[in-house]
């Protein structure tokens, strides 16, 4: 290209540059993508500037290095196309984006703009929003929440785009939201990042798991610009969970009760289904102060069988079996009973410790996964340890948590079924 080609190039580029300057920022902005990028802590190159006060002027520098660079060949510095739509990003919206987090995946997932629609594929992510002050932005969600009409009756009412581990892409489309909530595994890609455009952001978070959620609800509240109500959560987190790990700290190894985590779902008599490390019962049970059988017995797996003969060998202290037969919806304890009951008649059971001392409970995995964990972990130290936890009171700590974050009228002492035997 000769100099008077270029220049006259030049010129034209600078004469409509207000014009596409505006639509450029508009572009770099609103489309978002889900493609990993690097944390928002690492500084964008600016130049020295403060990227907190980003002027528009500087904006235009960036871009016009930019274009002289793509498009005229022009030797100058410049940003990439990246940072320059994080620098236009800082402008636009006054410092406060984009934002960064790390997911349940590793990975970490930047988004530019406010998330103002937001479809959402299980209970844990659901309640979370929800304990924000955040669920006015959920347009869709899945099967699994829609059940959940007593504890979620506005939210269940949203359209459904599938269940919490298969969704159908196109309802996802059709509600033109700006980003999905889902699980670290579950949908797997071929649901939604394989099918879903790039302007969606997919955001994988594993909220079941206890030691994940405090440091989840301040990426959470950062998220969603709710860092004031995540604080408010945190401080209601931090009174029980800190308790619970202050006093479990001075227990001695040794005295730690041995605890068999039933899935009490299962029928079967000849073995068992329990939970190993990595799966939310297990960290519950260990935050409480439990030693759980799963790894004691160098079983395989998160979720591996057991035979019950090894149970018996094993001869736990306590038996805990996450039940789904109660919750918020029914006051009726029958379901509850015949899971206990199935559990302490097993075969060569009269003999375990546990069924011996009476220290056999069933927990509802409404208040055992989630942001309402603490309640469920309040439980399984009270079983644990009952004197060491006599002054602790498991249902007055969850009608805490309904009366602050649920936005329901609910009153936990007289009705539901969280826990069998029931205890207060």
């Amino acid at each position: 290209m000769n100099m008077k080609m270029k220049l006259s190039t030049w010129k034209r580029c600078k004469g409509v540059f207000s014009c596409l300057l505006v639509i450029l920022i508009l572009i770099l902005v609103i489309a978002t993508a889900s493609t990993p990028v690097v944390a928002a802590t690492t500084a964008v190159n600016t130049g020295g500037v403060d990227i907190g006060s980003i002027s528009r002027a500087e904006v235009i520098d960036a871009v016009m290095a930019y274009m002289k660079a793509t498009y005229l060949g022009e030797e100058v510095e410049y940003l990439e196309k990246e940072e320059l739509r994080k620098l236009a990003c800082l402008h636009f919206y006054q410092g406060m984006y984009p934002r960064t987090i790390t997911t349940a995946t590793g990975e970490n997932v930047t988004i530019y703009k406010p998330l103002e629609r937001i479809v959402v594929l299980n209970t844990d992510i659901a309640e979370t929003i929800r304990a924000l002050g955040a669920d006015d932005r959920i347009v869709g969600i899945s099967d699994t929440i829609e059940k959940r009409t007593d504890f979620f009756p506005m939210i269940s009412k949203k359209p459904v785009v599938g269940g919490w581990k298969e969704i159908d892409p196109e309802s996802v489309l059709q509600l033109e939201p700006d980003a999905v909530f889902a699980y670290g595994t579950w949908p797997g890609p071929e649901y939604i990042e394989d099918k879903l455009p790039p302007t969606i952001t997919v955001v994988r978070l594993d909220f079941f798991k206890p030691e994940e959620l405090r440091e989840g609800m301040e990426t959470f509240g950062y998220l969603l610009e709710e860092e004031a109500n995540a604080s408010k959560y945190l401080e209601w987190h931090d009174e029980y969970v800190g308790e619970i790990e202050d006093r479990v700290s001075e227990i001695p190894e040794d005295e730690k009760p041995k605890v068999f985590l039933d899935r009490s779902s299962v029928d079967s008599i000849s073995e068992r289904k329990t939970y190993s490390e990595g799966t939310g019962m297990h960290q519950l049970c260990e935050l409480a102060g439990g030693n759980n059988m799963a790894i004691t017995a160098e079983l395989v797996g998160t979720s591996p069988t057991i035979d019950t003969e090894k149970i018996l060998e094993q001869d736990p202290d306590v038996i805990i079996g996450l039940s789904r037969k109660g919750g918020y919806k029914t006051d009726d304890e029958t379901e509850m009973k015949e899971e206990y009951k199935r559990i302490i008649e097993l075969p060569g059971f009269g003999n375990i410790t546990a069924v011996e001392d009476e220290r056999v409970y069933l927990i509802d995995g409404s208040i055992s996964f989630g942001s309402v964990y603490p309640v469920g972990l309040t439980y399984m130290a009270k079983w644990f340890y009952p004197e060491e936890f006599e002054d602790l009171n498991p249902q007055a700590i969850h009608q805490e948590y309904v009366d602050k974050f649920c936005g329901i009228d609910f009153d936990v002492t007289e009705h539901g079924m969280f826990v069998y035997p029931q205890v207060s």
